[in-house]
């Protein structure tokens, strides 16, 4: 039966072996991005805020939290190490 699972178990790992590393790249670079583009977003959601419309101002500056490091990103990070883990785990489990 334990021979049933790592022959399945082995499709997994091929996937994830490069695809991890290639996502963390890629998370990185689109972190850089995206932080100077919420500064920016944050920037004009207060100009926003105080010159034109209040309703407007506050759903630029949401939207800027959400591209910042605290919204998404950090959210697509924790799902990056989960699948990291699951990686590490899935070779633990082959080898044993």
């Amino acid at each position: 039966m334990r021979i049933i699972l790592k022959i399945i178990a082995l499709p997994f790992i091929i996937i994830l072996t490069p695809t991890v590393p290639l996502l963390t790249f890629l998370f990185c670079h689109a972190t850089a991005a995206l932080n100077v583009i919420s500064g920016i977003g944050a920037l004009a959601g207060a100009f926003i805020l105080f010159g034109y419309s209040v309703q407007n101002g506050l759903i630029v500056l949401v939207l800027a939290f959400l591209i910042s490091p605290l919204g998404i990103p950090a959210v697509a990070e924790w799902l990056l190490d989960k699948l990291d883990d699951l990686n590490y785990s899935l070779k633990h489990f082959f080898v044993s």
